[in-house]
Parts: C-alpha cells; sequence; structure tokens
C-alpha cells in the first residue's frame, strides 16, 4: 500500500488537523471511500501536510 499526498502544505499543525478531521470523515466528498489511516507529516523546511491510505 502507498500513502496519497493531500496537495497542499500547511503553517500550522492545526491547519492540517482540520485537514486529517474531514478526511476521516468526509471522504466521500473527495471520491474515496473512508481512508484506513490518516497521518499528519512534517515537511522538511518545516510545513504540515496530510497523507492517507484509502
Amino acid at each position: 500500500m502507498q500513502w496519497i499526498y493531500f496537495g497542499k502544505l500547511y503553517k500550522s499543525k492545526f491547519q492540517a488537523g482540520c485537514l486529517a478531521k474531514r478526511l476521516e470523515h468526509d471522504g466521500w466528498i473527495y471520491g474515496y471511500d473512508d481512508p484506513r489511516s490518516v497521518e499528519i507529516f512534517r515537511s522538511r523546511r518545516g510545513r504540515f501536510g496530510v497523507r492517507f491510505i484509502p
């Protein structure tokens, strides 16, 4: 299984966390079934992003 990275990086972990919660509960809006795993990661430049396994 491979991670799918959401296409935007955020300045704060809070912003990325809001998106992660939305993916967990509203994944069908984006065309995915409930994701198995949703994770917040930190890029090398210090920004935060969201990745998930469908």
